[in-house]
């Protein structure tokens, strides 16, 4: 039987469309939708397990995975199959993530899953824009506790005018890629990268895409009506106790209180607040500990999260000791570690990044090989977050989805800077050393210093910061916190990084954990972070000033040469044997691309020392060499032989010509070695192709000065023009050939 299909349609305004379909896949999914464009189809299926478990937080998973087939491709590796999720992929999933899961109930402890999967692929078509789409609208069909529906979309500007969701080609051209996940009521995150835009540019191009939003959300309650909107399920709600809920209140608010108003660094606040804790439990008998322990715990931690806010809205004083809009104190190094290409230390309170920079040749390029997008980055930034940054013993189990989320930010903030004509592939490294507030951002400032260190002439040094905001829905109160520490993340209502130049913005990153947060307050937040952006950026500059000249002398230098494509073969050898013995003589790394814009080789030539960096230039020159017509070189002999002598031209060894007899001089020549010897050195003017030997023709003699009385010897008759009658049929016997034969002496 063929099940009953329903659809909606979302117009994007340009001839677009997106299609929202379900009743025809995945149906013991507890939601299922397609979503299409083009030709990308997105599956995604919502499954929420209706047992519950005794944990204090949502275990929900987000995946999302791009099929090969779905591009007519092939898996890489030896086995074919799909494996690990690309970085590409995390992403994705990091965004989708970020916007569904303050939209459960905090006291709904389901394991819930939402799985994404490219289909179908459409080059014209980027399929991480219509994830949260995809997510959202699944969620909607099925019966878990969920507030409202969501939406992403893509932002790009090209020539002023916004596009919402603009192809890959777009986005080249674009100097805006921004993600914005919303509701139709509240913006609930951001994230891109820009060209140094200002704020209220920022600003204006989240309200553009959120108008698109409410379009998409409102077409996701049509689907969900048309379909049969399921009863919400029911769930065991979390056991409250009013009072015991205000008797943990008195008990810790002044206290908790008492001990942010004072300014601690960290580690004490913490064993502070720990002790508070504590007394309070010590209040209770083992049997009511056993019975609510849990409860006290969690109201203890929502009088200290109502104290340390009503510190900041009433008196501008956070944890720490600082105004709102005070940076900690900062100290900065570069050149570090001596064997290093790049490094630096930023240090911002109890937030420490240790960069590194290595240069390398395109065959260091980060290769991104996706059904989506194939391609290789010249530049990228790893980050990584070990626990004793933080003062925590754990395992290690690869590489986070935190680590690769905040890598990615820290490489959107800077790629923009790297010249386009740099001609290394540059990584940089990020170690996060301490950590108590915007590691991240961090990492940025590091990586900009590290960049300029190891001679990448930067256009411009980049900071970041991240900010924090409280707010007081029914007064109206709220503050903006500059450099927020990692408690202030946790209980503030919005976590915005913002990186950028002196001239504008190059990337953010923002969750939004309040409803109908004003654009108002927003442009002020931007305002705000600048300056603490421009403060950061002044320490940086006061550290190191502008880049390197030049890359150290330890490090690789980079030269780069362009070929005639049919010189290739030559400089690579039969079997790779040319380069790979002129690679182990000079020391040097050679790469050879084709340029098919062009139709050359570009080769690329590193090494630490010059001296094999030049061997390597006049071996290219060699091969490549091609005398130009009329022009003077010198050479050297390097064969005598009875009709002329072979020469070598010194400026490209290894490449030869014939000097004949009649080329030597102006008087006739009856041995060449009455003229030139082996290993004489000496100019010749090239005369170009002859046609008749079929070889290059060139002339010592040309270059002297006539003899005295000097004539020329008259042309040979062209015996085409019958000046050889003896050629006839009845001419051929041995006497004709003897005198051909004396002829050819004469010549």
């Amino acid at each position: 039987m063929i099940p009953k299909v329903f659809k909606e349609v979302i117009d994007l305004g340009d001839g677009r469309q997106i299609t929202l379909e379900t009743g025809k896949l995945a149906k013991q999914a507890h939601g299922s939708v397609v979503v299409q464009s083009g030709k990308c189809m997105l599956l995604c299926t919502v499954v929420s397990n209706y047992d519950y478990k005794d944990l204090d937080f949502l275990p929900l998973t987000v995946d999302y995975r791009e099929k090969y087939a779905a591009s007519g491709r092939y898996p890489g590796g030896f086995f074919k199959r799909e494996a690990r999720p690309s970085d590409g992929e995390v992403l994705t999933m990091r965004l989708v993530d970020r916007v569904l899961r303050p939209l459960f109930p905090k006291d709904y402890h389901a394991e819930t899953q939402v799985m994404i999967q490219l289909m179908s692929h459409d080059d014209d078509v980027m399929p991480d824009a219509m994830a949260g789409l995809a997510a959202s609208a699944a969620i909607q069909l099925s019966d878990f506790p969920f507030e409202c529906p969501i939406s992403e979309a893509r932002v790009g500007r090209i020539n002023g005018e916004f596009i919402i969701n603009p192809t890959r080609a777009q986005l080249l051209e674009s100097d805006i890629d921004m993600m914005i996940g919303a509701s139709a009521d509240s913006v609930m995150m951001v994230e891109g990268e820009m060209d140094e835009i200002s704020e209220e540019e920022m600003t204006e191009a989240i309200k553009f895409a959120h108008e698109h939003i409410k379009v998409q959300c409102a077409a996701q309650v049509r689907l969900a009506e048309a379909f049969g909107k399921k009863e919400t399920r029911e769930y065991p709600a979390e056991r409250e106790d009013a009072d015991l809920e205000k008797k943990v209140y008195d008990m810790a608010y002044d206290k908790v209180y008492a001990i942010a108003q004072a300014g601690s660094a960290k580690h004490e606040r913490t064993t502070a607040f720990a002790e508070i804790k504590e007394s309070i439990k010590a209040t209770f008998t083992e049997e009511e500990l056993e019975d609510f322990g849990d409860l006290v715990s969690r109201y203890y931690y929502k009088a200290e999260k109502a104290a340390v806010r009503d510190l900041t809205l009433n008196e501008g004083l956070r944890l720490d000791g600082r105004k709102t809009d005070e940076i900690r104190p900062i100290w900065c190094e570069v050149d570090y570690l001596p064997s290093v290409h790049g490094s630096s230390i930023f240090t911002r309170g109890e937030t420490q990044a240790l960069a590194t920079v290595t240069l390398g040749t395109s065959k260091e390029a980060n290769q991104i090989d996706m059904p989506s997008f194939e391609g290789e980055e010249k530049f990228y930034l790893h980050y990584n977050f070990p626990p004793f940054s933080t003062g925590e013993a754990r395992p290690i189990r690869g590489t986070s989805r935190r680590e690769i989320g905040h890598g990615n930010l820290a490489q959107r903030a800077l790629k923009g800077m790297v010249p386009s004509d740099c001609p290394y592939t540059v990584r940089v490294v990020s170690e996060v050393l301490e950590s108590n507030g915007s590691s991240s951002m961090a990492t940025v400032c590091a990586g900009t210093m590290a960049m300029m260190d190891a001679g990448i002439q930067m256009k411009k040094p980049v900071s970041g910061i991240a900010m924090g905001l409280i707010s007081d829905g029914d007064s109206g109160k709220y503050a903006v916190l500059s450099d927020i520490l990692g408690d202030e993340d946790h209980l503030g209502d919005m976590d915005f990084k913002v990186t950028g130049t002196a001239d504008g913005i190059t990337a953010c990153q923002m969750d939004i954990k309040v409803k109908g947060l004003s654009y108002e307050i927003l442009v002020n937040a931007l305002k705000q972070a600048r300056e603490g952006r421009l403060h950061i950026l002044e320490k940086l500059t006061e550290t190191i000033a502008e880049p390197r000249e030049d890359v150290k002398s330890y490090a690789p230098k980079m030269v780069t040469v362009r070929i005639p494509n049919e010189y290739i073969g030559a400089l690579i050898g039969p079997g790779g044997k040319v380069i790979q013995e002129l690679q182990k003589e000079t020391g040097c790394t050679i790469v050879i691309n084709e340029d098919p814009e062009t139709e050359e080789g570009i080769v690329e030539i590193l090494g630490t020392g010059q001296e094999g960096i030049d061997a390597v230039l006049a071996k290219i020159k060699s091969i490549t060499f091609k005398p130009e017509m009329n022009s003077v070189y010198e050479v050297k002999v390097i064969k005598m032989l009875d009709f002329g002598a072979v020469v070598e031209y010194l400026e490209a060894p290894g490449n030869e010509s014939l000097l004949h007899v009649s080329e030597l001089a102006w008087e006739r020549t009856e041995n060449v070695s009455d003229v030139v010897n082996m290993g004489d050195v000496f100019d010749v003017k090239y005369l170009g192709f002859d046609p008749r030997t079929k070889k290059d023709k060139i002339s010592r003699k040309a270059l002297l000065p006539k003899p005295e009385g000097y004539k020329e010897r008259a042309p040979r008759e062209d015996s085409r023009n019958g000046a050889r009658d003896n050629r006839g049929r009845d001419n051929r016997g041995r006497d004709n050939r003897d005198n051909r034969d004396r002829d050819r002496k004469r010549d």
